[in-house]
């Protein structure tokens, strides 16, 4: 099976596949076929249980890929993943880094934010009297592509009897999460799966006050039979590493005078922000895409807003050049062309700039 070759096939170039990726063939036909076969997996009658049966092999599926042996919920995505995981947590205290997800922040309220350094990482000394709360981390931050030491933070948290909450949405499926995290929110749409599903790996599910309904009695509502089987679907296609693509835009910009964002920092190969300094990103978004290329300003939750990135103003950028940022993600389809052809356009946009300037 082999993935699509993306949202815009008539010549347009997508590198937004952090905002979401194109769902792969054996998603879609995993979704059809559920669509075309759909009875309600909480129904007792003969077709109820076998869409049941269904549903619990997907679920055991999608723990695999991520070596999960303990509860999986699903929810609507990883937006309600936090929501339900922060705001349930029996926990008297939250904490959460300063560069999350809006989601993760709605969701924590006015809980304490623990800062980061100008590389985007967690600052660990912060962590140290965090008690035995729950603290949220973004294992890949969606804006800047930076990884945090999540072995690290939760041998720290848990030394104090607190709990972890990772957002993994960003990230492919892996099993290096499964002897540290307490709690993942997952979202299957950037992983190639359908909008509208994702996931809660939880521990223990004594870690959340139940509500009542389906999913274990902890998320209430009829599940998503054709979401949870094209999830799991999406997730038995391998996910190519982007580090040479990235490694080569990174150097592009940095000779065209652009700056790579958190650029010494371990970050995520299939994305990264960058800043054509003196050019607003909004003015690179019309050029970008009036010339056919798709790229953002930023989380998709968050790039329509006039307001600064909250992720580079925690790394100490001014309030200027956090809008001349935008960022660029690849997924499965990307190929070194593409990434030439990008490379090519932002000469273009900030030598007219530089032209414009002078």
């Amino acid at each position: 099976m082999t993935a699509t070759a993306g949202p815009n096939p008539d010549g347009r170039l997508y590198l937004d596949h952090a905002a979401t990726t194109p769902m792969t063939a054996g998603a879609r036909d995993a979704v059809a076929l559920a669509l075309r076969d759909w009875a309600n997996p909480s129904s007792p009658h003969a077709e109820g249980r076998a869409a049941r049966a269904r549903l619990e092999a997907a679920r055991a599926a999608v723990a695999a890929a991520y070596g999960w042996r303990h509860e999986l919920l699903f929810t609507s995505g990883a937006s309600e993943s936090l929501a339900i995981g922060i705001g349930r947590a029996m926990r008297a205290r939250r904490f959460v880094s300063a560069v999350e997800h809006d989601a993760a922040l709605r969701a924590a309220g006015s809980a304490p934010v623990l800062p980061v350094g100008a590389d985007g990482m967690v600052d660990l000394a912060a962590l140290a009297d965090v008690g035995d709360a729950l603290v949220a981390v973004q294992w890949c931050n969606s804006e800047t592509g930076v990884k945090q030491p999540i072995a690290e933070i939760a041998r720290i948290v848990h030394a104090q009897g607190g709990v972890l909450l990772v957002d993994a949405a960003q990230m492919p499926a892996s099993a290096e999460l499964a002897d540290h995290a307490d709690l993942v929110a997952l979202s299957a749409h950037k992983r190639g799966g359908p909008p509208g599903i994702g996931a809660l790996l939880v521990r223990d599910l004594a870690l959340l006050s139940p509500s009542g309904g389906q999913e274990r009695g902890y998320r209430p509502g009829t599940e998503n039979l054709p979401g949870v089987l094209g999830y799991a679907a999406a997730l038995a296609e391998p996910e190519p590493d982007h580090a040479d693509l990235r490694a080569c835009l990174d150097d592009a910009i940095r000779r065209s005078g652009g700056e790579v964002v958190a650029d010494a920092a371990p970050r995520h190969a299939a994305i990264g922000s960058y800043r054509m300094p003196g050019v607003a990103a909004a003015a690179q978004l019309i050029r970008f895409d009036m010339g056919g290329i798709a790229v953002s300003a930023g989380s998709a939750c968050a790039s329509g807003s006039l307001k600064p990135s909250h992720v580079l103003r925690a790394m100490g950028w001014s309030e200027e050049a956090t809008r001349e940022v935008v960022r660029v993600s690849f997924g499965r389809t990307t190929t070194r062309a593409e990434v030439e052809r990008f490379v090519a356009a932002w000469r273009a946009v900030s030598k007219e700039a530089r032209r414009v300037a002078a």
